[in-house]
């Protein structure tokens, strides 16, 4: 009878690289004292343009955490449904996707909000309403896709207008609508090949 070894796999690269670097911005923070989140991990409302850091800030800021509290919430749902994403969608695609959805948050609130912007939680919002789309077929539209969209969409458009807290309920949304826009734009074309 032969032992069985296990192995470690680096199963999903694209969300492992991301939780790994999240990882080390959080303790970098620590170590310096907030001072490398303020310099390179916070997106500003309404920057100064013409510093060089606003634009990698405009997508730097999924990568830093507040505390680690703030990085272990996101973590959780990241690497709960991030690998699910990316064995469905592809490492390529499921980077494109976080990558363009980071930029577009960053974008906005650089030039509608007046407050800094910082965590994965838009991208986390991204992977989810992406999971629900996984088990799509074509001419149906999952329940699960229809309730997430409601459930979480409906909770942040709540939030953000009737709650005063330090939490970016416009990030979330926009991760939740990349999350709709990517799912409906694959899938469309996944089932016209």
């Amino acid at each position: 009878m032969s032992k069985t070894r296990l192995k470690l796999t680096y199963n999903s690269p694209v969300i492992l690289t991301f939780a790994a670097i999240c990882l080390v911005t959080v303790i970098v923070d620590y170590i310096t004292g907030g001072a490398s989140n303020r310099l390179l991990f916070v997106c500003y409302g309404q920057p100064n343009y013409l510093d060089p850091l606003t634009y990698f800030r405009m997508f730097s800021y999924a990568f830093g955490h507040a505390n680690f509290a703030h990085f272990a919430g996101n973590m959780t749902l990241f690497l709960l449904v991030g690998p699910i994403v990316e064995e469905h969608y592809g490492s390529w695609n499921t980077a494109i996707m976080m990558g363009a959805t980071a930029i577009s948050g960053g974008l906005l609130n650089m030039f509608f909000f007046d407050t800094g912007l910082i965590g994965a939680s838009g991208l986390v919002f991204l992977l989810i309403i992406l999971s629900a789309f996984t088990s799509m077929k074509k001419g149906e539209i999952p329940l699960t896709l229809i309730l997430i969209a409601v459930l979480y969409l409906g909770q942040e458009i709540y939030s953000g207008i009737f709650v005063t807290d330090n939490i970016s309920h416009f990030g979330h949304l926009c991760g939740g609508v990349s999350g709709i826009a990517f799912g409906a734009v694959y899938h469309k074309r996944k089932f016209e090949r």
